[in-house]
């Protein structure tokens, strides 16, 4: 078994949530100015927010309701995301290989919020 989880940071889908950020920011660094506004700081607020939310239901896993809710705009978010990937691969500012390596991780992170969601209880804080 491994080390307990004290924190947020702690959770492997926060990790991987703030992984796949920091990807994404470097990728949108190459993105044309006049994205700036608009696909850029939509797609690095989506991603950024997906580990935002996985934080905050960390701290409201006292409340499954809450928990579940914070869990799922987490995935409302990351499917935010994966749509602005397709417009960014649509519209060549990422090649295929980027999008394919970023979708995987959405994906993998869909897999661990949808199973904290359907198992409250074991996260629950006592």
């Amino acid at each position: 078994m491994g080390e307990p989880i004290k924190s947020f940071r702690d959770l492997k889908v926060w990790q991987k949530a703030m992984d796949a950020a920091m990807e994404i920011y470097a990728l949108t660094l190459t993105f044309p100015k006049d994205e700036k506004y608009s696909l850029s700081d939509q797609i690095r607020r989506s991603s950024r927010s997906v580990a935002a939310n996985i934080a905050e239901a960390w701290r409201k896993r006292r409340y499954p309701a809450h928990w579940i809710s914070k869990l799922s705009d987490s995935e409302a978010e990351a499917a935010e995301t994966q749509t602005h990937l397709e417009f960014a691969l649509r519209c060549r500012y990422i090649d295929q290989t980027s999008a394919d390596r970023l979708n995987v991780q959405y994906e993998e992170i869909f897999a661990m919020l949808s199973d904290m969601s359907a198992h409250p209880e074991q996260w629950r804080l006592k």
